[in-house]
């Protein structure tokens, strides 16, 4: 009943958010678009969704394709990227939590730790110290990468095949998956942590898929949603890339699907190190003195 609800919701979004898009398309959709330009959006959109369905996550990659191309304005990179991914992260939530049995309580609960971390976010992300953030995930995930490879030359005890969490281990993912949520607003992807949680706490690697991809899938659903309404995001582009992320995710999903469960083990270990590593070289390029030079400058001119 409560996998029916979910389902559900994540077809009810699908469908506003094609209904709005389409509509928005069709109204004040850019017009002019080169071929080059449409295989662009188009290639972008069904690599990165492709990837993102195997756990690396697509917005850094898509964000970064985006700017390096030039096909979005700087200005209007934050919106495309929600827009041309929330029916596709939908549409990986759905299928996982089709294909992939989990226990339906350790799904719920941390689906909605994630989503009260995440409304709670919004609020003081402003005030967090987005590098100090990244440097503590970074260094977490590079500690959960090392504990995951000595479980798989047999040191340490780690991974399984367990279905759900309960106790004291439930209690661990449920406040580690808030926390989580409560990173997202500040851009810290949830796949490559969530993913190393679940095997460290002993469940089977595939249970982190529709875990995942549920708590994103309502977040950005939500924002897809505020951004199409306000209009700041290229229309025609976002279109093509959610038209072509589809395909990506269906087959990306077989994939996962039909991975043996020492393939998916080393695929969650090579996720969680990709992870460490953007997080350490996005807080390396921030300079801690940054805020104090502009302080030092706002009071020189007044």
């Amino acid at each position: 009943m409560v996998l029916t609800i979910i389902r559900a919701l994540l077809a009810i979004g699908i469908a506003a958010n094609a209904l709005l898009v389409g509509r928005d398309v069709i109204k004040k959709g850019e017009k002019g678009l080169t071929v080059k330009e449409k295989a662009g959006f188009g290639i972008i959109g069904f690599v990165f969704n492709f990837l993102d369905t195997l756990g690396i996550g697509s917005f850094a990659p898509t964000m970064a394709s985006l700017k390096l191309t030039k096909l979005v304005p700087d200005r209007l990179i934050p919106g495309t990227l929600n827009v041309s991914c929330a029916i596709a992260v939908a549409t990986e939530a759905l299928i996982f939590i089709t294909i992939v049995d989990v226990e339906t309580f350790t799904l719920v609960s941390m689906l909605i730790a994630a989503i009260i971390g995440c409304v709670v976010g919004v609020n003081i992300s402003a005030k967090l110290p987005e590098r100090a953030l990244q440097l503590t995930m970074g260094t977490g995930l590079a500690v959960a990468c090392f504990l995951m490879l000595a479980g798989k030359i047999g040191i340490l005890p780690v991974g399984g095949e367990a279905l759900g969490l309960e106790g004291t281990k439930l209690i661990i993912a449920v406040c580690a998956n808030f926390v989580l949520g409560l990173l997202l607003p500040l851009g810290i992807g949830n796949y490559g942590p969530c993913m190393a949680i679940v095997f460290l706490l002993g469940m089977h690697p595939v249970v982190s898929f529709p875990i995942m991809m549920c708590s994103g899938a309502f977040v950005v659903l939500t924002s897809s949603i505020t951004f199409t309404k306000t209009g700041n995001y290229h229309r025609t582009g976002s279109a093509i890339m959610c038209l072509c992320a589809v395909p990506g995710v269906f087959i990306a999903a077989y994939l996962v699907k039909s991975m043996p469960l020492t393939v998916l083990q080393w695929l969650v270990i090579v996720v969680c190190v990709y992870t460490s590593f953007t997080l350490f070289r996005a807080a390396m390029k921030k300079r801690p003195e940054d805020g104090a030079v502009k302080t030092e400058k706002a009071e020189a001119s007044a």
